[in-house]
């Protein structure tokens, strides 16, 4: 007989696992944002079943990214044809939409 493949739940899971000490290493609001990204590929079970690739950490980082494109595609729509002006703070680059 054949050995049996983890479930997709399981392998997300022990990925994210072997990232703990890198989560433990952010900032508080960081860490938020990093258990939001692991959400994301739990939204996408079946795809990840279903392609059992060899690496699954492409398949985890494909369904996050899916994810991302998802909700920058909801805000595209919602800016609409509003205009965007963006500045460096020295930080980072910021984004203000201002109507035209």
């Amino acid at each position: 007989m054949g050995r049996n493949n983890d479930t997709f739940t399981l392998v997300i899971d022990k990925n994210r696992d072997a990232w703990s000490k890198f989560r433990r290493g952010l900032r508080k609001e960081d860490q938020q944002l990093f258990d939001e990204l692991w959400r994301a590929p739990k939204l996408h079970l079946a795809a990840g079943a279903f392609i059992a690739n060899e690496v699954p950490m492409e398949t985890i980082l494909l369904a996050m990214m899916l994810e991302m494109y998802r909700k920058v595609k909801l805000l595209e729509k919602k800016i609409g044809t509003g205009k965007m002006d963006c500045w460096s703070d020295g930080v980072a680059e910021r984004c203000q939409i201002s109507d035209v």
